[in-house]
């Protein structure tokens, strides 16, 4: 790891907040994805009911 000097605890504070800031984000898209393919199932068993 390189000498960050004087911003050493900048750099490395901005590099936390942005991967906590990735993983909430990931973890967004994964919980919305998860309720939409359910949400996408349940329109298709309904479909497949009255089809």
């Amino acid at each position: 790891m390189p000498d960050l000097g004087k911003y050493a605890e900048a750099v490395l504070s901005s590099y936390a907040v942005s991967i906590v800031l990735l993983l909430v984000l990931v973890w967004l898209s994964v919980r919305r994805a998860k309720r939409i393919k359910r949400q996408l199932q349940d329109v298709e068993s309904k479909v497949k009911k009255h089809g």
